[in-house]
């Protein structure tokens, strides 16, 4: 592994000050992605800044507004969490997916956010919980919605000496549900040739959605919103056509490519599948 030097802060303003420095200056927390690339020399360190330490990064809270993650805060302390509390059943479930056990108990779902690997299981489930990413640097802090935080494979709309500091979720109504669920090949440690999360609100009387939302995952440069799978289901009072004409429209917003893990037609074939499958969850969930 190439040298660089390490500091381990302990309060923000220091981390900020740190990172705020000239050089190439990296964030570490779980380091289950960072390290492995500064081992590969896919990244380059003057300086590693190990932020676990910093108490703003490491809050896990709700109350009647809704959810707070800290950005270093573990996979498996938010699965516990929300697993206990209940209101976030997709975000549950996706963080019971990142790698094994072993690598949820280190990484974060911040630094899985900020990896911004176009197949995170995280980040679908986050989006249709409309996570709001509230950043921080030396020169102040910036909320902007999931949706809009990633530019690309591997890259967010992060400036430099700018950190992701917490993650806000709305409290979501008793008559939502939420699921998500991916496709591998082989085992816990692959990773998703596709991925769907979705969530739909429903009148308790009418039974008609009043709100959908649908994120996907490793068929797009960046993470999907199927807006207009969104658009077409609310309003409407959901049965097996309802579902089946919301996986056209929600394939209809894959651009996914050819790749060793599958084909271009495969990984539409699974959105169709896996949207169709999650959106039963959530009907099974209100009932």
């Amino acid at each position: 592994m190439p040298n660089f030097d390490y500091e381990a802060p302990t309060s923000l303003a220091s981390a900020l000050e740190l990172l705020a420095r000239a050089g190439e200056n990296r964030p570490l927390v779980g380091g289950t992605d960072i390290i492995d690339q500064l081992k590969s020399n896919r990244r380059h360190a003057d300086l590693v800044v190990d932020l676990k330490r910093v108490p703003e990064l490491l809050t896990l809270k709700s109350n009647g507004s809704g959810l707070r993650i800290g950005s270093a805060v573990s996979c498996t302390e938010i699965h516990k969490y929300t697993a206990e509390k209940g209101g976030f059943p997709a975000l549950s479930e996706s963080t019971e997916l990142v790698g094994s056990i072993h690598i949820q108990n280190r990484a974060s779902v911040g630094g899985n956010v900020c990896n911004a690997a176009p197949s995170a299981d995280t980040i679908p489930a986050l989006i249709i919980h409309e996570a709001v990413a509230h950043t921080a640097s030396a020169s102040g802090g910036r909320e902007i919605p999931l949706i809009d935080f990633f530019a690309g494979p591997g890259q967010t709309v992060l400036e430099k000496g700018e950190i992701l500091k917490e993650l806000t979720l709305p409290a979501p109504s008793k008559n939502t549900a939420s699921a998500y669920l991916r496709f591998i090949p082989r085992n816990e440690m692959d990773i998703a040739v596709a991925g769907v999360g979705s969530l739909i609100e429903v009148d308790p009387t009418t039974k008609v959605v009043t709100k959908a939302r649908i994120a996907l995952a490793s068929v797009a440069p960046t993470p999907v919103r199927a807006y207009a799978a969104e658009e077409f289901l609310q309003g409407t009072v959901i049965d097996a056509a309802v579902i089946d004409k919301t996986a056209d429209l929600a394939v209809d917003s894959a651009v996914p490519i050819t790749d060793v893990r599958g084909s271009a037609e495969y990984r539409k074939e699974l959105i169709r599948v896996l949207t169709k499958r999650t959106l039963n969850i959530c009907l099974e969930r209100l009932a």
